[in-house]
């Protein structure tokens, strides 16, 4: 494996340009000592959710996040929270990108949004080149890799710190449960009876609580930037915006939601979520004793947070198939969401049918 795959940006989408006037103006007054003449911007690719771009001005490089054209789910698209936990991770994780600067004021570029480091390194993404796919002893350690770096973020001691004012855990199952069914109503565009009912039974299967811990609410593959020299080792987890204290086996569930393999229904294997399905991949149930190995921890119920996982997953790409209905986004790739969102729905039933997670 060599350099070739570093992880780079590509054109600006058509409807997701930044206004380069007002971030001209952002950079001259808070960060005077870059060349903000010689400015240029481009995208990254990946990610469903937040955009992300990178800022080059003369030798300066910084990656700029800022909420999708059309989102008004503040929470999910908080800006400035995601910059105060990147800012309060800093002393106690090193696997993250250092913050730069941040602006809650809309003239700039019609948005809040944030600067932060660009970490070079390697992202795994569905649909890599084929030259591009590790061989399988790699996969299997970059996949335990994953694991264990998930069960350290559950391990980062709160007590005493300001991490832990960042969420309430207690009740957080509940809360969770209910939050994102609210979301879904409100951007229901079809019927589909699998998912509401899935709804219905996550509301009355609401597990004990568990341990309080910080968790990421979004980790996969494509989160984790990898060494270009060895891509077992993870050099900074990245998209922090739903980030929280709260349960942790809710969040081995969102990762199990989007561990998909290859017996998984054809509208989410198209839509490439997560490169989970290369040979050297554990299995779903081969993840779950992953992690209990790596957390101590035992999963006593993991239909309900993979349901759970499954269920968060449809709400977010229901979220942005409503803005692609309603032309906020052009992206051609939210087009095809609502057939995820049905498959979703399918996988949800047929766990709690069969009482058990496969494959």
């Amino acid at each position: 494996m060599d350099q070739q795959w570093m992880d780079q940006p590509g054109n600006v989408r058509p409807g997701e340009e930044l206004d380069e006037a007002g971030l001209k103006r952002f950079l001259s007054g808070y960060l005077p000592e870059w060349d903000h003449e010689s400015l240029t911007i481009r995208q990254f690719p990946g990610g469903f959710s937040n955009l992300t771009y990178l800022i080059s001005a003369g030798t300066r490089q910084a990656v700029l996040r800022r909420p999708p054209f059309g989102a008004n789910i503040k929470s999910a698209h908080d800006m400035g929270r995601e910059f105060r936990i990147l800012s309060l991770l800093e002393p106690v994780y090193s696997k993250i990108p250092k913050v730069i600067a941040f602006s809650d004021d809309p003239g700039y570029i019609g948005a809040p949004f944030y600067l932060m480091e660009k970490v070079e390194g390697v992202i795994l993404r569905g649909g890599m080149p084929r030259e591009m796919t590790p061989a399988p002893a790699t996969m299997a350690g970059i996949a335990h890799a994953l694991v264990e770096n998930l069960a350290a973020l559950h391990k980062l001691p709160l007590k005493g710190g300001e991490l832990e004012s960042l969420g309430k855990p207690d009740g957080y199952a509940g809360r969770q449960v209910s939050g994102w069914g609210k979301r879904y109503f409100a951007a229901k565009t079809d019927e589909i009876p699998a998912l509401e009912n899935a709804i219905r039974w996550l509301s009355d299967h609401i597990p004990a609580h568990s341990a309080a811990a910080l968790i990421h609410n979004d980790y996969k593959y494509d989160n984790l930037v990898l060494d270009p020299g060895d891509w077992t080792k993870i050099r900074a987890v990245l998209d922090w915006e739903m980030a929280t204290v709260g349960d942790p086996l809710m969040d081995l569930g969102t990762t199990l939601g989007y561990w998909s393999t290859a017996g998984d229904p054809p509208a989410l294997l198209a839509l490439q979520f997560n490169p989970s399905t290369l040979p050297g991949n554990p299995s779903r149930g081969e993840l779950i004793g992953l992690y209990e190995k790596a957390s101590g921890k035992t999963v006593v119920d993991p239909v309900f947070y993979y349901v759970y996982g499954l269920f968060k997953i449809a709400v977010i790409a229901q979220q942005i198939y409503a803005r692609f209905k309603q032309g906020f986004t052009k992206d051609p790739r939210f087009g095809g969401l609502i057939h995820a969102v049905r498959a979703c729905g399918d996988m949800a039933e047929e766990a709690i049918r069969a009482g058990e997670v496969k494959g």
